[in-house]
């Protein structure tokens, strides 16, 4: 089974690329912000309680989002594998992912991590925020933090999978075209 973290700040590409990969690889795409987002459409509980935080650029809390991971592999016992889009975000996610995949006999292949530039992740999500109808991705202020949390939180999970020799830093500058490319063959080397 292939299990690929799709690892980068905000507006890296991580959804773009992730399609690239579910159809090159017969993934099942896992991605947290897919699923938040359908939850908050729908205005359940948990919906509502995720915009406040999303709405301030901060990360939803960890049991929200291991709770609805949990469901999405069980609905998909079948799978080839998953390509995770927005988690683990935490050390401590990367461990509950790790235990939740171990126990199912099926590690983490490799995290894959787009490398881009600040600068160009604030013109590519405010690009996005005039049709994505995100209000976190309208307001250059709620950007900046949104890449301050990812600085400050996520970050360290490039050392947690490199100590397991998982970390492949991509290169997310380029056409979509080149990206791809990049992240196939990283993938084709594992």
């Amino acid at each position: 089974m292939l299990n690929l973290v799709l690892f980068g700040p905000p507006g890296a590409g991580k959804g773009t690329q992730a399609e690239f990969l579910i159809e090159s690889f017969g993934l099942v795409h896992l991605s947290t912000g897919d699923l938040l987002r359908n939850e908050i459409a729908s205005s359940t509980p948990l919906g509502v309680e995720a915009k406040r935080y999303m709405d301030n650029g901060e990360l939803v809390p960890d049991s929200v989002v291991i709770g609805m991971i949990k469901n999405k592999l069980e609905a998909n016992t079948d799978a080839k594998g998953f390509i995770f889009d927005g988690f683990p975000r935490t050390v401590a996610q990367a461990e509950a992912l790790d235990q939740l995949l171990n126990a199912n006999g099926t590690p983490v292949s490799a995290m894959l991590s787009l490398e881009v530039a600040k600068e160009e992740l604030i013109a590519r999500l405010l690009n996005r925020g005039k049709t994505s109808g995100r209000s976190d991705d309208q307001d250059e202020s709620i950007i900046e933090n949104r890449i301050n949390v990812y600085n400050e939180k996520t970050l360290p999970l490039k050392n947690y999978f490199a100590g397991q020799n998982k970390h492949f830093g991509i290169k997310g500058m380029g056409s979509i075209d080149e990206i791809a490319a990049r992240l196939s063959e990283a993938i084709k080397a594992l």
